[in-house]
């Protein structure tokens, strides 16, 4: 195995427990071994290097041996020292090496990477897209209070309680604008109830003004929508549920303690 500066040919051991003995008989032989591995950093160096992992060196078979990397390099980045398995034929796994000045804003990086990261798996496993910009809550929100027009009665109200709440997220993007969200949702309800051709309408959240989304590239995967709309309805319905159990049990409580007077 040669060794030029910190770059090595592709061939590397790790090693969960490397005795002081064992560590010198590898560097003798210009073999790089990894000490202390985490088990979710080994599993992905044997997915990028195609080796099957093993227990003892006794089980070690040729065809264990990962020969998929192209380059393996040492290198060290601020007060730290990175390995880098780069140049892998089939990479079936990868490490996102985040940095930043400070801890908060690596965390804060780290969450919105999390994030996008996690809007790309749902495009990928439900590939479908809804407008953004709270152009799909109004266009509930009217549906809705359209179809509140044909129920009698006090079934009707629920349509409309689910129609005002949709309204939150397009009149909180007026208001982080600065503009005024009576007039601005006033527009927006209008081109959603002419149908179709203004269903994509939403909010622009810099300018606060109605924008077709379509040429605003501004797009939601459907999956998180739907999910969203789901568990909203779902903890209205245990509120309304709870409320109830409560209201019967005072109503109990309330029977329980009416009482006519004895006679003497």
């Amino acid at each position: 195995m040669s060794r030029d500066s910190d770059r090595f040919t592709p061939s590397v051991t790790t090693l969960t427990a490397c005795p002081d003995l064992a560590q010198h008989f590898l560097l003798k032989a210009n073999i790089t071994a990894l000490r202390r591995v985490r088990k979710t950093d080994n599993n992905r160096i044997a997915r990028a290097t195609g080796a099957t992992i093993v227990n003892s060196p006794l089980e070690l078979q040729e065809s264990d041996v990962g020969t998929q990397c192209g380059l393996f390099e040492i290198s060290k980045i601020g007060d730290e020292y990175f390995t880098f398995l780069t140049k892998c034929q089939n990479p079936k796994a990868c490490t996102i090496l985040l940095r930043g000045p400070s801890k908060d804003i690596l965390n804060e990086i780290e969450r919105n990477l999390l994030d996008a990261m996690s809007v790309a798996r749902n495009v990928i496993f439900h590939p479908f897209l809804s407008p953004g910009g709270g152009a799909t809550e109004m266009a509930v929100s009217v549906r809705l209070a359209q179809l509140a027009k044909g129920v009698e009665g006090v079934a009707q109200w629920p349509y409309k309680a689910i129609a005002d709440a949709m309204e939150v997220i397009p009149r909180t993007l007026v208001q982080n604008s600065g503009n005024s969200p009576i007039r601005v949702l006033t527009a927006l309800r209008a081109k959603h109830a002419e149908g179709k051709s203004g269903s994509a309408f939403g909010i622009d959240g810099d300018l606060g003004k109605v924008v077709d989304m379509h040429e605003l590239g501004v797009w939601e995967p459907q999956a998180v929508k739907l999910q969203s709309l789901k568990t909203a309805v779902e903890s209205a319905c245990l509120l309304l549920r709870v409320d109830d159990i409560c209201g019967a049990k005072k109503a109990q409580q309330g029977g329980g303690n009416m009482g006519g007077g004895g006679d003497d």
